[in-house]
């Protein structure tokens, strides 16, 4: 690391974040944070015991009563005192995620713009937390309807983004005044750290915002969901992961929010502007270099077009720049680590071997990191393991399709159902199309549809109740009915 990249990783908290203060964990074990460009450790941070996770939900559950006292405009302070804080610092933010991710500054930077914006939108909900007052409709009574805060949360947040992933979550708890417990990804933990000191500068009580890393996930966060003391969780991350979770929360009824997998479709009709749905298919493929849940999956492109789509798509993605986050110009970064590199060849050697051809990329390039070219395959077989697995990289399967109701059979033919695309110059067809398929998001003639002002969340496999918009907040609220005879 150059003398920069050494301040930034230096001036992080290493430890875990309870009651308010900064511990080691038991025993004083730690595991190591990779840079995943180089293969170098950047940082040794706490390894959290079961009874450090036990002790960090016993600091929320303290907590809860005084913290769900506070009135709306206090919480609206503190959000908006850390939305503030996260853009004077967004420069040593990014970095410093870019050194334990890999994506590129310019992507990272994007990602703390994206990430303080949840904070500011939450800030305003927690204004905006109403009830109701009726009359009985035989007369008699009325219902008192008001809300309050579900109590302690246990929030999981994943690798491929870490700051946003983590105020997505955490901005709607404090909001609705729940406690938390949150434990980041192993690989990416020194970006919640820096979140949890930038919210107690920002006023946030002691043992609101808990914060315990570990690399045993399983062992320190089961007894917690457990125990009876939380009352819900929320999680990102694998579907596989989430089954076992929501398990675990039957035990207690824990509510729960789960965002899980995704198996995008990416449809191009002929009439599409092929240089708008290239510029839209870049989006939801690359960005974090085809890291992430909403990422375009299968490109299915109408027979008359795919040639042509393929030669332009091929042509932005090899004019890509491959290399370290922190160089100058770098658009696509490492793979977080040797195993999710090693899944997208698993995948491309796949699809080649049942017909695919790759028109650009398809290779790792030499030296340290775990990179991946940009790559592009047409003529993917619908049996092809990577038309039902989550790629996670940055390679984009092209299949074609000749009818309406062929595409959307073919979109609906997955168990995940979080998001998809749809590119048409037809406003009836794209009408038609979006109703049809079964996501709970869908990005017409658009390649992005994150938005904190937006519900983000999937149906089937890929999860349960929504995160940002409106709704966000009522995830960590419960209804009250309070019934009063006259």
């Amino acid at each position: 690391m150059n003398a920069n990249e050494t301040r930034v990783v230096d001036g992080v908290h290493k430890d875990l974040l309870i009651g308010g203060s900064w511990v080691s964990a038991q025993g004083g074990e730690t595991f190591e944070v990779v840079d995943p460009s180089t293969g170098a450790v950047l940082a040794e941070v706490a390894d959290a015991s079961p009874e450090d996770g036990r002790k960090a939900l016993d600091a929320a559950v303290a907590a809860q009563a005084s913290f769900a006292a506070t009135t709306p405009r206090e919480r609206y302070d503190i959000l908006m005192k850390a939305y503030d804080l996260l853009h004077e610092r967004i420069d040593d933010l990014a970095l410093l995620m870019t050194l334990e991710m890999g994506k590129p500054l310019a992507e990272a930077k994007g990602e703390i713009v994206y990430a303080s914006e949840f904070f500011r939108h939450f800030a305003s909900e927690a204004l905006r937390i109403d009830g109701g007052y009726q009359t009985a409709p035989a007369g008699g009574a009325r219902f008192l309807i008001s809300k309050q805060p579900v109590g302690p949360c246990l929030l999981i947040t994943p690798w491929n983004f870490p700051m946003a992933m983590g105020t997505r979550k955490i901005g709607p708890a404090i909001a609705a005044g729940c406690t938390s417990v949150i434990k980041p990804a192993h690989q990416t933990p020194l970006s919640m750290l820096a979140l949890g000191a930038i919210l107690a500068e920002a006023g946030l009580p002691d043992g609101v915002v808990n914060i315990v890393t570990c690399m045993k996930a399983g062992e320190v966060m089961e007894p917690l969901i457990r125990s009876g003391q939380a009352r819900k969780l929320s999680f990102t991350g694998s579907t596989k992961v989430g089954k076992v979770l929501l398990e675990q929360c039957a035990d207690k009824v824990l509510r729960t929010s789960m965002e899980l997998g995704g198996n995008a479709p990416f449809i191009v009709f002929e009439d599409a502007d092929l240089d708008e749905a290239v510029k839209g298919a870049m989006a939801a493929k690359m960005r974090n270099m085809g890291e992430a849940c909403t990422a375009a999956n299968r490109i299915l492109v109408h027979a008359n077009v795919i040639d042509e789509f393929g030669k332009r798509m091929s042509q932005a993605m090899s004019e890509l720049k491959v290399g370290r986050g922190t160089d100058d110009g770098t658009q696509v970064g490492p793979l977080i680590d040797d195993a999710g590199r090693q899944k997208v060849i698993d995948l491309l050697d796949d699809a080649t071997s049942r017909g695919a051809t790759v028109l650009t990329g398809g290779d790792a390039p030499a030296g340290d990191g775990y990179f991946f070219n940009p790559t592009v395959l047409t003529g993917v077989p619908r049996d092809a393991r990577m038309v039902s697995e989550e790629i996670f990289g940055p390679v984009a399967p092209l299949t074609p399709f000749t009818s309406e109701e062929e595409v959307v059979a073919a979109a609906n033919d997955t168990p995940y159902g979080l998001v998809s695309y749809v590119f048409t110059n037809d406003l009836r067809r794209a009408l038609r199309v979006a109703e049809a398929i079964e996501s709970g998001m869908v990005g017409l003639n658009q390649g992005v549809v994150s938005n904190p002002a937006a519900p983000f969340g999937g149906i089937k496999e890929s999860g349960l109740g929504r995160e940002g918009g409106n709704v966000g907040i009522d995830e960590f609220l419960e209804v009250k009915y309070i019934g009063i005879a006259l």
